[in-house]
């Protein structure tokens, strides 16, 4: 059990003199990582989720900031959602409100008796010291329904105020009841333009690289990228490709080391320190970026040609059954950064313009792939596209339908098909039977196998054919059966 203020006044200080006033001579205390030194200390300072944090939010109730008009008190809260996107941040920046006694639990190494423990002082707390007792639980999908039932009593009475975090759906993975007695808040991945913002202000804040290094444009994209909507990770790469950047600067002779303080915590207080302060900063490039993660940088720009180029090499992989070159091509593209949404539209077009009736399954398995990417989310959506990309790339190929629109659109804009034959008209409003509308319309469930001798084409596309179904897959059925009835209805 760790209380919250201390860590993060460890955080806070890890910088500065110890308490005593003077560090020990030759004494380096090693620095936090960049993420937890920039960890915000304020809601305002929170990247994303501003859905979350309005003015009155439960969150910044419970973060201390309460609104003069406003009568909620603190109400317990469910963060559920990906690695990275701030869960235990906000629990850090809810642990500096006044007035109140924070601790933190992980549910990887509690058990029963550690949360009876606390909930035995906070209500030693609430009633003695009239002080609030707000509970961080980390991970709290891996306690089992007896760890989840010790924590009602102080939930529903109001011993302690609840923030759990969880990257499973809660509703799969917390009890009924407790979840029925907390918020539920949804937290959403960030977006590139808040991973890029982040990653700047780390450069430039004096908690992190305190403008020590510069990153290259290209540099800065790649961690964009390789964060993928995760902060943390971003940071941490950012950390990383910067420790290569310095270590490779070539030293100067009798130069001040300077902005290499920033690795090892060591920090002089200022005076005699002039020379750091006018080291130039190291630049960050792409090569450091590379090494300092072991990813390669791809060359793909989700607006530019790369884009289109690698989209049109899948699609056309694809149509020529290359399995393989396929799975490649969507790899690349997800390494890249690109949506899988849209890689998942690119699949259902290939199953209609280029599967089509060979297979009609090909189409069912692309929307489903492209709901269940919606609803999956990366990375395991990689493993729903692989499966459509497969399925696709391995299917009898035929384009007869799309032909069959197309040659059906061209003689639409040529003034073809003018009319509606009469006896296919509505004959359902007044007048409409004077007008000879259904006149002579045969039923076709009366007829024998429910087909019928009768025109619908327009009188001057009798006899046209649009849909020629292949002998592929299974379109050799269809094209037996097509002919047989082109021969009833037309009387041939």
């Amino acid at each position: 059990m760790n209380d919250l203020f201390s860590a993060a006044a460890e955080d806070d200080e890890s910088d500065d003199s110890p308490a005593g006033g003077v560090r020990a001579p030759g004494v380096v205390r090693p620095r936090s990582p960049l993420a937890v030194r920039m960890r915000p200390r304020t809601l305002d300072e929170v990247v994303g989720q501003q859905h979350l944090l309005g003015r009155g939010s439960p969150l910044r109730t419970l973060a201390g900031e309460h609104d003069p008009g406003a009568h909620a008190a603190p109400s317990s809260v469910i963060l559920w959602g990906p690695p990275g996107t701030g869960k235990t941040t906000l629990a850090h920046v809810i642990a500096r409100g006044q007035g109140r006694k924070f601790v933190e639990l992980s549910a990887i190494t509690a058990g029963v008796k550690d949360v009876r423990r606390v909930m035995d002082d906070a209500l030693t707390s609430r009633d003695l010291y009239r002080q609030t007792t707000v509970l961080f639980l980390d991970e709290i999908h891996r306690f089992n329904k007896a760890q989840q039932d010790a924590l009602l009593p102080g939930v529903e009475n109001g011993w302690v105020v609840l923030i759990a975090a969880t990257t499973e759906n809660p509703s799969f993975s917390v009890v009924s009841p407790l979840l029925s007695r907390s918020l539920l808040q949804t937290l959403r991945p960030l977006d590139e333009s808040d991973i890029r913002g982040l990653l700047q202000r780390a450069v430039d804040d004096e908690r992190g690289l305190a403008g020590t290094v510069e990153l290259s444009e290209e540099a800065l994209e790649h961690l964009v990228r390789l964060a993928a909507g995760d902060a943390r990770r971003g940071l941490t790469a950012l950390e990383a490709a910067a420790g290569v950047a310095h270590s490779e600067r070539e030293p100067q002779p009798g130069a001040h080391r300077g902005g290499e303080d920033w690795m090892d915590g060591e920090d002089d207080g200022g005076e005699g320190d002039d020379a750091g302060e006018d080291a130039a900063p190291v630049l960050v490039t792409l090569d450091h970026a590379e090494k300092a993660v072991d990813v390669a940088a791809l060359r793909y720009d989700r607006a530019g040609d790369q884009h289109y180029d690698v989209a049109s090499a899948f699609i056309k992989s694809l149509r020529g059954s290359d399995v393989d070159a396929a799975l490649h091509y969507v790899a690349r593209m997800l390494e890249a950064g690109e949506d899988p949404r849209f890689i998942a539209r690119r699949l259902m077009i290939s199953a209609s313009e280029d599967v089509g009736m060979a297979d009609p399954t090909a189409l069912q398995t692309a929307v489903a792939a492209a709901q269940a990417v919606q609803l999956v989310g990366m990375p395991e959506a990689r493993i729903i596209l692989a499966e459509a990309v497969v399925h696709i790339a391995t299917a009898p190929k035929s384009n007869a339908a799309y032909n069959g629109i197309n040659a059906a659109i061209a003689d639409v804009r040529a003034g073809r098909g003018q009319g509606i034959p009469a006896h296919l008209r509505d004959a359902h409003y007044p007048g409409a039977s004077q007008l000879g509308h259904g006149k002579g319309y045969v039923y076709s469930h009366d007829e024998p196998h429910g087909i019928a001798l009768q025109q619908y084409a327009p009188d001057d596309l009798v006899g046209r054919n649009y849909y020629e179904p292949t002998d592929r897959g299974v379109e050799r059925d269809i094209a037996s059966r097509l002919a047989k009835l082109r021969r009833i209805i037309r009387g041939k």
